[in-house]
C-alpha cells in the first residue's frame, strides 16, 4: 500500500461522519436563454429570491436559523453584493442573517458551496445557505478594461485577456479535438437534454419562477417558467452547417458552444449532527474540493488539474464516480478534459450540460451540483463530480456523494 493510501486509510479510521458537511435541500429556477428566453425581464433581485426562497421551504426550514448566506456571481457590479442581501429580505431572511458574494468566474456557485463548506467544518456556522446567480439578460460579457505596459511585457498577463472562444479554439488545435467532433458531441448534449426533460428528470429540482416578460412595445405579460428553454431538436446537420463564431477557419460555433443564460440555484448545508437532530433529510456528503491553475490561453483544460486533486483528497478514483457534471463551456474543451482523464463518456453529463440548458455563470456550478444529486438520488446513491474550466486558466472540481 502507498503512503498516500495508508494516510487514507488512518484518515478514514479517524473520521466522525456525525462533522459530515451535508446538503439537506437543493434546488434551481430554470435555465432561460438571455435576452430572447421566459426569465430575460426578470430582475435579478427577484430571480435569486426565488431559489434562496424555496431552498429553506423545501424542507420547511426556519430562515432566521441560517447563520450565513454565500452567493456566487460574475457579472453583476460588486458580484451583485447589494441585490444579494435585497434578494436575502424578498426570500423572507431576517436582517439577523449575514451574507456575501464571491466571484471566481464560472466557478462561483461551486465556490460558494465550497466557502460554506469550510465555514461549518472551521465551526464557524451551524447553518449556511450556498446559492448561485446570473442574469446575462441585464449584465453583458465584455472585455477586461484597458491593457498597461506591464501585461503587454507579461506573456501570461497578456494570456489572461484572450477571448475565451479564442482559447477554445486553441484547445482543438493544439489538441487535435475536430469540428465534428464537436458538433456530435453538442447534439448529443441536446438529445440528453431533451430526454430528460421529456421524462420529467428535472421537475424536481425546478422551482417555478412567477414573473412577467414584455413585448417589443414595453407591454408586460404575465408566465410561469417552469422548464429549461435551451434544450432543441436541432439535427446534427444543421450544427454541422453553422458558421465558426471566434475564428474564421475555427472550429468552435454557437451550435457547439455554452448558452448564455439566465438562471440560480440553492442548497441548504449544515453538519450531519445537525441535520440528524432536526429530522432534515440528507440528501448528499460534501467529500472534497480542489482548484488548481493552467495556461491561461486555453483556460478550458483547467478540470484536467482540479479533478485528480479533488478525487485524490477524497480518496477515490475515476472509476468510483457514478456521474461527472463537467461544464460544457465549450465542446472542444470538456471532449479534451474527458478524454485525456479516460472518463467513460456514458459518465459525462447524463442530462446534457451547458451547451444544452446554458452556463449562467455564477449559477452553472451550484446548479450542477444540484442536478448531479436529484440523479444520483435517482439512482439510489453513488458518488458523483462537479468540475469546470475558469476564466483565465483555472478549473475547480468537487466530490459528493449521495447515500
Amino acid at each position: 500500500m502507498s503512503a498516500a493510501r495508508r494516510f487514507q486509510a488512518v484518515q478514514s479510521a479517524l473520521h466522525d461522519p456525525q462533522q459530515d458537511v451535508v446538503i439537506v435541500s437543493a434546488c434551481r429556477t430554470p435555465i432561460c436563454r438571455a435576452g430572447r428566453g421566459g426569465l430575460k425581464d426578470t430582475d435579478p433581485t427577484d430571480l435569486l429570491a426565488v431559489a434562496l426562497k424555496a431552498v429553506t421551504e423545501r424542507v420547511s426550514f426556519p430562515r432566521e436559523k441560517v447563520d450565513d448566506v454565500v452567493v456566487g456571481n460574475v457579472l453583476l457590479p460588486g458580484a451583485g453584493a447589494v441585490q444579494a442581501r435585497m434578494a436575502m429580505f424578498l426570500a423572507g431572511y431576517p436582517e439577523t442573517t449575514s451574507i456575501h458574494t464571491l466571484n471566481r468566474q464560472c466557478s462561483s456557485g461551486l465556490q460558494a458551496i465550497a466557502s460554506v463548506a469550510a465555514s461549518l467544518t472551521a465551526g464557524h456556522i451551524d447553518v449556511g445557505v450556498a446559492a448561485g446567480l446570473e442574469c446575462m439578460s441585464f449584465a453583458k460579457m465584455g472585455n477586461s478594461g484597458p491593457i498597461s505596459e506591464a501585461i503587454k511585457t507579461n506573456d501570461k498577463a497578456l494570456q489572461c485577456t484572450i477571448p475565451m472562444g479564442i482559447t477554445s479554439e486553441n484547445v482543438a488545435a493544439r489538441y487535435g479535438i475536430g469540428r465534428e467532433e464537436q458538433d456530435r458531441f453538442a447534439f448529443a448534449s441536446f438529445q440528453k437534454a431533451l430526454a430528460a426533460q421529456k421524462a420529467g428528470k428535472f421537475d424536481a429540482e425546478i422551482v417555478p419562477v412567477a414573473t412577467a416578460v414584455k413585448d417589443q412595445s414595453g407591454a408586460k405579460t404575465p408566465v410561469t417558467v417552469a422548464q429549461d428553454d435551451g434544450p432543441r431538436s436541432t439535427p446534427y446537420e444543421s450544427l454541422a452547417k453553422l458558421k465558426p463564431a471566434f475564428k474564421p477557419q475555427g472550429c468552435s460555433t454557437a451550435g457547439n458552444s455554452s448558452q448564455v443564460s439566465d438562471g440560480a440555484a440553492a442548497v441548504l448545508l449544515m453538519r450531519r449532527a445537525t441535520a440528524q437532530a432536526l429530522g432534515l433529510p440528507v440528501l448528499a456528503a460534501v467529500r472534497s474540493f480542489a482548484v488548481a491553475g493552467c495556461r491561461p490561453d486555453e483556460m478550458g483544460i483547467g478540470p484536467v488539474f482540479a479533478i485528480p486533486k479533488a478525487l485524490a483528497q477524497a480518496g477515490v478514483t475515476v472509476a468510483d464516480i457514478d456521474v461527472f457534471e463537467i461544464n460544457e463551456a465549450f465542446a472542444s474543451q470538456c471532449l479534451y478534459c474527458v478524454k485525456k482523464l479516460n472518463i467513460p463518456v456514458e459518465k459525462v453529463n447524463p442530462l446534457g450540460g451547458a451547451i444544452a440548458l446554458g452556463h449562467p455563470l455564477g449559477s452553472t456550478g451550484c446548479r450542477q451540483t444540484v442536478t448531479l444529486i436529484h440523479e444520483l438520488k435517482r439512482r439510489g446513491g453513488g458518488k458523483g463530480v462537479v468540475s469546470m474550466c475558469i476564466g483565465t486558466g483555472m478549473g475547480a472540481a468537487a466530490v459528493f456523494e449521495v447515500e
